[in-house]
């Protein structure tokens, strides 16, 4: 499985939507659905969050490990027998030296037995260092006993854990079920259809138009009765008037209105006066996917700012706008789309980077790669955001930025770094160049 698919794997165990994971996480829908479809790898920050929520490893989700709880291990790590061995070594030097020999000979050589005078050196007892040599060998027993069933607590801790969290989901899982299933039967309840269905057929970029066939057969007929179909559209609504349904009282037809990534369609059915209306489908993001997805390779605003200065580029140090199509996460060649990249003050343009095409070896085959670097070097001011964006321009004269990380001054420890978040704002009517 890829990352993406773990992600959606974990997220419909949990019963969550891409919206409420994405709520959870702090990130757009649009963010989620990125990262399910493989277009975008999730921030280091997020993939930990990611596994905690799912209460598996991060290595599990980027397909690294097969296990996604490994246990831990019960050996002592090196602290702690660094720490065993000084405990040790204290209670040795603590323990009472015997002391020296006294009359006769040298240490160890006994008495002439002709002096009669001389005292008896009293025999060694070495009672003492066998007890506590046996006295340390169980005090190290005990502390690897010790160790090893810390270990096993915190072991059973973490078990503890996971299943509290694991009960957590399925209560919220079984929840978000029977919550479906409640506004499922209050829906059918409230319907005014007995049957319905909807489905994108083609969208026209030149017109900039999403076209929708749209079906719906009333619950209750009526001799007479029309039905209009809806297709609101961000602020537009487009309407198909059926007169006549088939034999089977259905009305259908096909509507087409504006192309957006907001398109809900519905059905009002008329009978005389009256007129009665039903939610249809919404459709999401049908704008938006019909862009390729940019990102960036090389270039960057980070770990090249020095003392607030953002030096000048060598073409070779410049940005590489790489391309992925959004229905299946397929690499696109960019050589023959009409980009810009700039550098922008708070969504403002400062100027447009400069373009070179540079031959690269790649699998032994030179092959023509287009750069864009920054021609001067920049002073950065307090309280501004700084960001580099890719500007994109299609056939039929749409345009999307694709914006990386922004550079503003943190004013906490005093150093110029990123706030955190890639800003998602790709409508050009929100950046001005």
């Amino acid at each position: 499985m890829t990352v993406g698919q773990r992600i959606a794997l974990k997220r419909k165990e949990l019963g969550l939507s891409q919206e409420a994971l994405g709520e959870q996480l702090g990130v757009s829908r649009q963010s989620i659905y990125k990262w399910e479809s493989d277009t975008v790898l999730p921030e280091v920050e997020k993939l930990i969050a990611l596994s905690r929520l799912f209460s598996v490893s991060v290595g599990w989700l980027l397909g690294v490990e097969e296990d996604a709880r490994p246990e831990p291990s019960p050996e002592l790590t090196p602290e702690q027998l660094a720490m065993v061995k000084e405990i040790v070594e204290q209670y040795l030097a603590a323990l009472p030296r015997p002391e020296g020999p006294q009359g006769g000979g040298p240490e160890g050589t006994p008495a002439d037995p002709d002096d009669s005078a001389a005292p008896q050196r009293p025999r060694r007892r070495r009672w003492p260092r066998v007890l506590a040599a046996v006295a340390c060998l169980a005090l190290v027993v005990a502390l690897f006993n010790l160790f090893d069933r810390l270990n096993r607590v915190t072991q059973d801790y973490q078990s503890l854990q996971n299943s509290i969290q694991n009960v957590q989901y399925t209560v919220n899982s079984q929840i978000g079920s029977i919550t479906d299933r409640v506004e499922s039967i209050l829906q059918s309840q409230n319907e005014l259809t007995a049957e319905y269905r909807t489905e994108y057929l083609s969208s026209d970029l030149a017109a900039n138009t999403a076209s929708f066939s749209v079906y719906a057969v009333p619950k209750t007929y009526v001799p007479g009765m029309t039905a209009r179909f809806q297709a609101r559209s961000g602020g537009d609504t487009v309407e198909l008037t059926v007169t006549e349904p088939d034999g089977n009282n259905a009305f259908s037809g096909t509507i087409t209105c504006p192309l957006t990534d907001d398109i809900t369609l519905s059905v009002v059915f008329v009978t005389g006066d009256k007129e009665e209306t039903q939610w249809l489908e919404d459709w999401d993001y049908l704008y938006s996917s019909s862009f390729p997805m940019l990102n960036f390779w090389g270039g960057g605003l980070f770990f090249e700012e020095e003392d607030g200065v953002l030096p000048a580029q060598t073409p070779r140090d410049g940005v590489e706008p790489a391309a992925f199509d959004q229905s299946n996460g397929s690499e696109l060649s960019i050589q023959d789309m009409d980009l810009q990249v700039g550098l922008f003050r708070d969504n403002q343009l400062l100027f447009w980077y400069e373009e070179e095409t540079v031959e690269r070896n790649v699998d032994g085959v030179l092959t023509p790669v287009r750069l864009w670097y920054r021609p001067r070097e920049v002073t950065l001011e307090l309280g501004h955001e700084y960001t580099e964006a890719i500007l994109y321009t299609d056939g039929y004269g749409r345009q999307r930025i694709y914006p990386d990380a922004p550079l503003a001054y943190d004013e906490t420890d005093g150093t110029w770094g990123g706030p955190g978040e890639y800003t998602t704002d790709n409508d050009p009517a929100h950046w001005n160049f």
